[in-house]
């Protein structure tokens, strides 16, 4: 155990530079972009699905937050929220982002997951009741405040200093750090068990259901979530379809705002349905296809 836990410290501690960098960068881009989310979706409502999924794209949860928001204020149709929410990975791009060799899988990721979050948010809102509500005038305070809130509720609006913009991203850095070490050091005990031929089996890698687990792992509203997805399938724990189900669920914050400002809770019970039923057949249709 003593040499699990060095291995994964090393294995971990040299993704925090990459890491770092990575989040400076998507920190100017929440600051740059965020808070035009907004009038972009609501002057554009037929292509909002489309703009929703780039903007979900973008590592952290923060445009799931966003989008969250607005959905709640009637501002925007349920299938930009789910284009939003399955479009999310969350902090899985920054983990495989800092493994130098995993460029092309990004980027397949990214794309898979964008075509994904643009066929299903226009499905949906061909759904009955789906279509965009008339906007409500009266506006609470709480919800006004969470449009302009980051991926870990930090403030998005007012001026900030040169040390601010770097002061998040330092932190977010050791969060992620934190749970990388602690899924790292957890798997690699879990191989030293069973060992790494029949991690496979542990996990149902052969198992036509595995997708639908790592969809309701990827619901946990927590950047662990998907930081473990990114981990177990690097350590090749759970297929790419697998992967893609877990990573479609993975909104983040958006679906605590999202249970926090929808009063209709049965309308929230039923886009937590859409979200997990399109991201496990999209999960498993590209295992069947990549099997």
């Amino acid at each position: 155990m003593h040499d699990l836990f060095w291995v994964a410290l090393a294995d971990s501690a040299a993704m925090i530079p990459f890491l770092l960098a990575i989040y400076c960068l998507v920190e100017f881009f929440e600051r740059r972009f965020g808070k035009s989310l907004e009038g972009r979706l609501q002057k554009a409502p037929k292509a909002g699905v489309v703009i929703g999924a780039v903007f979900g794209c973008v590592p952290q949860c923060g445009f799931s937050v966003v989008a969250s928001a607005l959905y709640t204020r009637r501002l925007i149709s349920t299938g930009t929220l789910l284009a939003v929410f399955l479009a999310t990975s969350d902090e899985a791009i920054p983990v495989f982002l800092a493994q130098p060799d995993k460029g092309g899988l990004v980027m397949m990721l990214l794309i898979t997951k964008l075509i994904i979050g643009i066929i299903g948010g226009y499905a949906v809102d061909l759904l009955p009741g789906s279509r965009r509500k008339p906007p409500i005038q009266i506006i609470s305070l709480p919800m006004a405040e969470s449009a302009e809130r980051g991926c870990c509720q930090h403030h998005l609006s007012g001026k900030i200093s040169k040390w601010q913009l770097l002061t998040h991203p330092l932190i977010h850095t050791l969060k992620v750090f934190v749970f990388i070490f602690a899924t790292t050091l957890g798997l690699n005990y879990l191989i030293s068990l069973v060992g790494e031929a029949n991690l496979g089996n542990v996990l149902l890698r052969q198992s036509i259901f595995q997708p639908f687990l790592a969809a309701l792992v990827g619901l946990i509203p927590n950047c662990a979530a998907s930081v473990a997805i990114a981990e177990a399938f690097l350590k090749g724990g759970l297929g790419y379809g697998s992967t893609i189900a877990g990573l479609s669920c993975s909104a983040g914050l958006g679906l605590l705002v999202l249970f926090k400002e929808n009063h209709d809770r049965v309308d929230t019970i039923r886009i937590l349905f859409l979200l997990v039923t399109i991201s496990t057949l999209a999960g498993m249709a590209i295992q069947l296809l990549t099997v």
